[in-house]
């Protein structure tokens, strides 16, 4: 898309998908802050200019503590 239209390309982390990684989160199953950057940097490396997710202020709060 990016290659053939020359604009942003953006990425939606859909809520089931949230919804998803925080429940096996919540039950101990997953590191949530762990899998959430995962995520995250899985969207950015596949060449996404930006991510819209249910995470975001855990994202933030977890990027601006490194």
């Amino acid at each position: 898309m990016k290659d053939a239209f020359g604009v942003p390309t953006y990425a939606y982390q859909v809520s089931g998908e949230y919804a998803m990684l925080k429940g096996a989160a919540e039950r101990g199953w997953l590191d949530w802050n762990k899998v959430l950057i995962e995520t995250l940097t899985g969207f950015k490396r596949a060449g996404c200019d930006g991510i819209l997710t249910y995470g975001a202020v855990d994202a933030a709060r977890l990027l601006k503590s490194k």
